[in-house]
């Protein structure tokens, strides 16, 4: 089945709840998926605060490293944050798109390091509960400017929303952002729970953001799948994250020194992400 045929049909309503789309094993097979050059991968998180964005951004440079063509979607459509931690000023957003005012190609902006963004609004309302006809259109959009890219990233908002749960549903691979707070292993696993229980995914990886060590980061990692994996089945961990203070002052800086700060953040994640990604897509796509 062509995938743009399964996704409509679930813009439309089916099994795993109306007016949700994405890339399910109801429609394709494992191999069909990823024998197609697009990966979509969700950065997702039960909590906010927990970094979704600044992975999204260092992975995004990461993928850039290898040469990759990267589009992320800034899929806190009413919350947007990924354009200021970008320092950019965008003139149109989705918002425009989903008013039919314009095209994803239109309102999509060059980012420090050769990456794309799609910027999302921020402080409009109705965009945090997207509709199905507001759905199959940026589907449509989405559709129309896959082969220009190899990879997209989707920076989700946080929690359970409608919102959430469909551009989750939307991603072939989600990454689920965790933190030592308690908060973020509760509204991790229901974030999980959710996701495999209403809409049927049981394929996720975790990463673990801001830690002192590698041991922290094995805690926190068993704390969450401990439970979840007993309805999820096996849950791989991507990689941790060292907290790093120096990192922080970075955003605090003038947008005349975010040009020197992405040029230092290709050098300060290549251990961080380029190892890792480079294994886990060399994985992917030997299958």
């Amino acid at each position: 089945m062509d995938q743009a045929v399964g996704l409509r049909g679930l813009v439309k309503g089916g099994q795993n709840g109306p007016g949700l789309i994405g890339l399910s094993d109801k429609f394709l097979t494992k191999n069909e998926v990823y024998n197609r050059s697009l990966r979509i991968i969700s950065v997702t998180s039960g909590k906010g605060g927990v970094g979704k964005t600044s992975v999204t951004v260092n992975l995004a440079l990461a993928l850039r490293y290898m040469k990759k063509r990267v589009l992320i979607l800034d899929a806190d459509l009413g919350l947007a944050n990924m354009d200021v931690m970008l320092g950019l000023n965008p003139k149109y957003t989705i918002s425009h798109v989903l008013r039919g005012e314009k095209r994803l190609r239109d309102i999509m902006i060059s980012a420090p390091g050769g990456i794309k963004l799609l910027p999302a609004a921020s402080g409009i309302q109705e965009l945090t509960d997207l509709d199905g006809s507001q759905r199959l259109l940026l589907l449509n959009e989405l559709d129309m400017i896959q082969d220009m890219f190899d990879v997209f990233l989707i920076d989700t908002g946080a929690g359970i929303s409608s919102n959430v749960m469909y551009f989750n549903f939307a991603a072939m691979e989600k990454v689920v952002i965790v933190t030592n707070e308690p908060t973020s292993l509760t509204d991790a696993y229901a974030l999980i729970k959710v996701l495999t229980h209403k809409y049927h995914q049981k394929k996720y990886k975790v990463l673990v953001n801001a830690v002192r060590n590698a041991s922290e980061a094995e805690r926190i990692f068993r704390n969450l799948t401990l439970v979840a994996e007993f309805f999820t089945g096996v849950i791989p961990m991507l990689c941790y994250i060292l907290f790093q203070d120096s990192w922080c002052r970075h955003f605090k800086v003038s947008r005349e020194q975010l040009k020197s700060y992405f040029d230092q953040a290709m050098e300060m994640t290549h251990e961080a992400y380029h190892r890792t990604m480079r294994e886990q897509w060399s994985g992917e796509e030997s299958r």
